[in-house]
C-alpha cells in the first residue's frame, strides 16, 4: 500500500475532547431532570453530528427544548472547555510534522461543527497542517455514513488505494469502512470487539507514526495491542 494521504477525525484523535462532549451533554440534560451517563454518551452519540446528537436526546426524553437550542448550548459548553482545558493527543505534533516533512496530503473530516473545528485548530495551533478541512455539517448525512470522508478524499485529489483514515469511535470507523478507505483506530478501549472490523488497531498516534515510518503490517500491530 502506497500511502500518500492521511485523513484525521478530530475529537478524540487530535484533541482529548470526548470528555468535554460527554460532560456538556450530561450537564445540559440535567437541567431538565434527565440523567444520562458517560456510557450513554458513548453508546448513543459518540462520533455523530451535533444535530443528530441533539435529536437523539430530544426524541428519547421528549425534552422541552428545541433541537437547535440544545445544539447551541452543548456546542458553547464544548468550545469553552476546549479553550480552557483542551490538550493535544500524545504524539500529535510529531506525527503532523512527519507527514508534512514527507509530503503527505493531510485532511480533516469531522462530525463537529465549524465553530468547534475552529476552536480546536486555533487552540492547538495546527490549522496550517491541513490542506482540506471538512465538517459533516456540510453533508446530507453524517457519520456513520461515508460522505464526509469521501468529500475530504475528493478535495485532496486522492484515491482509496493511497489513503488512510485515523478514527477513535465505532461510528467513525463504520464511516471510514463504508467509504472503502483503509481505516485505523485508536480507541479508548482496544479490547472492544466492535473495533474488530478496523484495518488496524493502535494504542496511540505515536504508534501510527512508527507504523508509517517502518511500514509495519497494521494487522501485526493490531494483534500486539
Amino acid at each position: 500500500m502506497n500511502i500518500k494521504t492521511v485523513i484525521f477525525d478530530m475529537d478524540g484523535v487530535l484533541i482529548d475532547s470526548e470528555p468535554f462532549w460527554r460532560q456538556a451533554q450530561i450537564e445540559e440534560l440535567s437541567k431538565y431532570k434527565v440523567k444520562i451517563t458517560i456510557d450513554d454518551c458513548i453508546n448513543y452519540t459518540m462520533g455523530r453530528k451535533l444535530d443528530d446528537l441533539a435529536d437523539t436526546w430530544c426524541r428519547r426524553f421528549d425534552l422541552p427544548i428545541s433541537n437547535i437550542e440544545l445544539q447551541q448550548n452543548i456546542m458553547h459548553s464544548v468550545i469553552s472547555h476546549i479553550r480552557e482545558q483542551g490538550q493535544a493527543k500524545a504524539g500529535l505534533y510529531s506525527l503532523l510534522n512527519y507527514l508534512k516533512k514527507n509530503n503527505f496530503n493531510i485532511g480533516l473530516a469531522t462530525s463537529s461543527s465549524v465553530p468547534v473545528i475552529n476552536a480546536v485548530l486555533d487552540h492547538l495551533s495546527i490549522r496550517d497542517f491541513f490542506t482540506v478541512i471538512c465538517s459533516a455539517d456540510n453533508e446530507k448525512y453524517g457519520k456513520p455514513h461515508p460522505d464526509v470522508y469521501l468529500s475530504a478524499m475528493t478535495q485532496l485529489k486522492s484515491n482509496k488505494e493511497q489513503c488512510i483514515i485515523i478514527e477513535d469511535s465505532v461510528t467513525g470507523m463504520i464511516s471510514g469502512k463504508a467509504a472503502a478507505i483503509t481505516t485505523y483506530v485508536i480507541p479508548e478501549d482496544i479490547t472492544d470487539p466492535k473495533f474488530s472490523i478496523a484495518d488496524g488497531i493502535f494504542t496511540s498516534l505515536e504508534e501510527i507514526e512508527h507504523y508509517l515510518i517502518n511500514k509495519a503490517q497494521p494487522s501485526v500491530i493490531a494483534n500486539n495491542v
